[in-house]
């Protein structure tokens, strides 16, 4: 998979969590979210528990709730989405306040908000304590297409060449006295744009050219043989263990 690449989710660390091999906390994740899912809206109880369930997490992989908070954020447009439902979904209605809201509509506000900020705090603890290489190794062990796999790899990897590219553009147009002000200015940032464009085409070409060079066939050698224990995949495996008992009591209660 090459060298390791840093992200600005991971928080480097020594905890259980971070110790853990990345496809046993992929598989925790993934089973977690979907018995949040599975979880009835109606059970609010349940979804505070599961909400103590990840802090019992992050306090383990001692991360700090700003951090996580702060990631949060990146559901913004889900909870403006939500905010929205109660005003224009059908069926009965109440009034809280002098406004009139749907009942169906506040329903579906809790279960999206509810659902989702969970999901997203799951996604953001397993970025926090597992760097990308490693979660692409971990996806490789799970057994996802290798195509799928590559794909994302480059992905990441070209995601920040890019964005490197974009970020010498800039400086060069700002050294020559350029300052997009108005819609005068588009025709600049349009070419500048295209320019992108050509030079990630030229480069990934070059790199595909490289590669051919040393062998590539189609596919990644694996480099790093990743494997756990039986030990691991139950210390892995008590956070969606934990949350199935509190979703069968939901549905039962």
């Amino acid at each position: 998979m090459g060298a390791g690449h840093a992200h600005r989710l991971y928080r480097h660390g020594h905890s259980p969590v971070h110790a853990l091999p990345p496809h046993t906390k992929l598989a925790a994740v993934f089973a977690f979210v979907v018995v949040v899912v599975s979880t009835p809206r109606e059970a609010m109880w349940a979804f505070g528990v599961y909400a103590v369930l990840l802090a019992c997490v992050a306090y383990t992989a001692r991360v700090p709730a700003g951090f996580l908070l702060r990631r949060l954020l990146i559901e913004v447009p889900f909870v403006a989405f939500a905010v929205l439902m109660p005003f224009v979904a059908e069926g009965d209605h109440v009034t809280v306040l002098g406004v009139r809201l749907s009942v169906n509509g506040l329903w579906g506000a809790w279960n999206v908000l509810a659902k989702g900020t969970l999901g997203v705090a799951a996604s953001v603890l397993l970025a926090s304590t597992t760097e990308l290489r490693e979660l692409l190794l971990g996806l490789q062990r799970l057994k996802l297409p290798p195509l799928l796999v590559q794909i994302a790899s480059f992905m990441i990897r070209y995601g920040d060449v890019v964005t490197d590219e974009m970020r010498r553009m800039r400086i060069a147009r700002a050294s020559r006295g350029f300052e997009a002000r108005g819609v005068r200015h588009w025709g600049v940032l349009a070419k500048s744009a295209g320019a992108l464009f050509i030079r990630s085409y030229e480069r990934g070409e070059r790199v595909h050219l490289a590669m051919l060079s040393r062998g590539y066939t189609g596919s990644m050698p694996v480099i790093d043989e990743v494997t756990a224990s039986r030990a691991q995949w139950s210390y892995a495996l008590a956070l969606p263990c934990a949350a199935l008992v509190v979703c069968l009591l939901g549905w039962t209660l």
